[in-house]
Parts: structure tokens; sequence; C-alpha cells
């Protein structure tokens, strides 16, 4: 979004017209139609047309809230789902935040101050881009204690702060594609600002943090922090490095935010590896993407009773249904059989059982999905899922239930 458009988008005429627009046709051609009519330009019709389907793509990550904002597309898809920012606020301000002062820098939309302040902070929010730093603004402008500035983080003097949050951008500059976004940034020295810079400032801090992509390295993790991969509603979300007094242990930990919540560190790894690797049992564990990603699926063994299907593949395999607050880092699936990995075979033993539809779901096999479904060509039968993996050497295709 350009300033111009902005500008316009922010006259109140206009803003009433978008907290109005579901008064207009849902199809979206009728309610351009319907706007222009109105008389508003074709950039401010797009502008309006923008931000309504935002506001519902927004409903999933900022539930009411999202009634009352703007957004961009690239500050909507970086922005912090609501219970994870009060689970970043909750890290770097403790139970005194009544008071304290926060730098929020790199702001984005504003997702991360909402928590901030609803805790009792005063929060000060950065962004350097122009348009995002103004749209941040409008949606914190209840918030008493929060004020926004178009700077870079760089620039920003932080001393006086009692923790720092950093969230650098990390998708590129430019031209964006026909939805609006631009495309992600690889290497961390290339954000903005660059990750080496953010660690070093996060490390002088009293207490702060650094929201990153959940495909960071472990080998770019200070020796200072604590990596923390989260994975909220089943989707990975992100790792966020804390430092100082936000940090609870160093090294690699998994937050598991679903019906319930499971954390699970790097020292909850056992220390010789599990018996009966490649043993085959009654269910599979697909363990939750933020323990995968943190590189601690063996953690999961010991209070599962499980062990893993492959030493290299992110399965785990047990003879009972999982059980207690472990089972909450799993998916389980029943195992019914082991079938054929070729084509023709598995789609005839498919059918004798009667299997018209099936979920494909794969680790440490060479397919594509959606590729195998076409070829398979199945009648209309009953559903199961198919798990391609490897068991041991053997390329084995297992078919389950999901528990």
């Amino acid at each position: 979004m350009d300033p111009q458009t902005l500008t316009e988008l922010l006259d109140v005429s206009v803003l009433d017209r978008l907290d109005r627009i579901d008064e207009l046709p849902a199809e979206e051609l009728a309610r351009s139609k319907a706007l222009r009519k109105e008389g508003y330009s074709a950039e401010v019709t797009a502008g309006l047309l923008t931000q309504a389907q935002l506001r519902t793509e927004a409903a999933t990550k900022l539930g009411p809230f999202a009634e009352d904002m703007l957004f961009t597309r690239d500050g909507l898809a970086q922005a912090t789902r609501l219970p994870v920012a009060a689970h970043h606020a909750r890290r770097l301000l403790g139970e005194s935040a009544e008071g304290s002062r926060i730098a929020d820098l790199g702001c984005g939309i504003g997702a991360d101050s909402i928590a901030f302040a609803g805790m009792g902070a005063k929060v000060t929010a950065v962004d350097s881009d122009e348009v995002t730093a103004a749209i941040a603004a409008f949606n914190l402008r209840h918030l008493p204690d929060v004020s926004v500035e178009h700077a870079r983080a760089e620039d920003i003097d932080t001393a006086g702060f009692d923790a720092l949050w950093f969230d650098p951008a990390r998708r590129t500059i430019g031209k964006a594609d026909k939805r609006g976004s631009t495309s992600r940034i690889t290497d961390p020295e290339d954000f903005s600002p660059s990750l080496s810079w953010v660690v070093d400032k996060a490390i002088a801090a009293k207490a702060a943090g650094v929201k990153l992509g959940p495909a960071l390295e472990h080998e770019l993790i200070p020796d200072e922090a604590e990596a923390q991969w989260v994975s909220h509603a089943g989707e990975v979300v992100e790792v966020c490095l804390y430092f100082g007094e936000a940090r609870q242990r160093t090294g690699r930990s998994a937050l598991v935010m679903a019906e319930r919540t499971l954390l699970v560190h790097e020292d909850d790894l056992p220390d010789d590896d599990e018996d009966g690797i490649g043993e085959l049992g009654s269910y599979l564990l697909e363990p939750d993407g933020a323990i995968v990603r943190a590189g601690l699926v063996t953690a999961l063994c010991r209070p599962l009773q499980a062990r893993r299907l492959h030493p290299t593949i992110a399965y785990l395999t047990t003879d009972v249904e999982p059980s207690g607050p472990a089972a909450a880092g799993v998916r389980a699936f029943e195992i019914i059989d082991t079938l054929p990995a070729k084509i023709p075979s598995l789609r005839k033993e498919l059918i004798e059982r009667g299997i018209g539809s099936v979920v494909i779901k794969k680790r440490g096999a060479d397919i594509v999905p959606d590729q195998v479904r076409r070829q398979l060509k199945l009648p209309k039968g009953e559903k199961a899922t198919l798990i391609f993996t490897r068991l041991g050497g053997k390329h084995v295709v297992l078919l389950t239930n999901p528990v």
C-alpha cells in the first residue's frame, strides 16, 4: 500500500464505509460496482475491498480486534497471533508489568504492542516503514500508554527500557505480487535490522525477545539465549530467542499451544538411544512441528513409551495409545496394516479393503501426495490415512486411522 492510498483510507467517511461494508453485496464484483456508484475512486474502492478481505483473514489471528484494524498483506502475514503475543508479554514483562517500559522494535501492525499494553506496560512501538508505522498508530490509537514512531530500530536509544522486543523485517521491500505480498529473505544478515545487530542489543538488555521464522538454523542460536519454537493450533508460527530476565533456560525448547499446553526442553532429551528403533508398534506418532523444528523428538520417547521409526525421520511408534501430558505433543494414528509401496499393488489392496478416499502423509519418502492420489484412481469408498515412510532401510506404506 502506498502513502497516498493510506491517506485516502484514513478519511473518516471512508473508514465509516469500511466498518459498514457488509451492508453491500458479498460478491466482490457487485461490491466494487456499488462502491464506485457511491463515488469512490478506483484506488479507494480497491483499498476498501482489500481491507475488508484482510479483516476477515485476520480474525483467526487477532479475534475481535481485527474488526477495528487496518492491515497490509505482509503485515498481517508477519503479525503475531494474540495468544502467542500474550505469551511474549508474560515472558518479557513477568508478573510486575504495570508501568514497565518496553520498546517494540519492528512493531508491524501492532499485535505484540496490544499484548504488552494489555499487561499494563508503557510501549514505544517503532517501525521503519512509513505506511506500516501509520497503520500501527491507527491500530493502537485506543491504548493511552502506547506511542508509535516511524524510525529505524538502529536509530532508537534503547537505554532506560525495561525490556526490548525485536521483530526484524524478513521480507523484501519492493515490488509485490498480485496479492500484495513480497518475498521472504533467507539470509539473517539481510533482515532489517540484521540478526547480528539485534542479538548484540538483546544481550546487552535487561530483558529481550527476538521473534524469527521457525526455519532458523540451530547454529545461529547465541549461547546467551533460549530458543523457543512455538506452535499454535497445530501450526508452527515462530521461534523466539529470549535473553536476560526473559530467558528461563538456555538451549532449545518447544511450546505447543493447543487444547493442552506442552513445554519440552533439550534437558528432557534421553542420554542414550531408545531401544527397538525400527520396530513397528501398534501406533504411529507424528510429533508437533515445533518439537520437530527444535530437534526434540526423542524427548517424547520416555513419557510416551515410544521409539523412533527410523534414526533420521521424525516419526515415533509405540505399542500403547498415548496418554498423559506428553500426548499433547503428538498426533496418534492406529496402524491397521503395512501395505506395498508400488502403486498398482497398493491400489489393489485399498480397493479390496473398500477404501476410496485417502489422506496421504509422508516423511522420508520421495513422493508427491497429490500425484500419488491421482495415480491410485480409487473408486468411492471408506476413508483412511496412508503414511509413506521408511522402516529401517525399507520404504513402507502404513494404513492407519487417526486416534
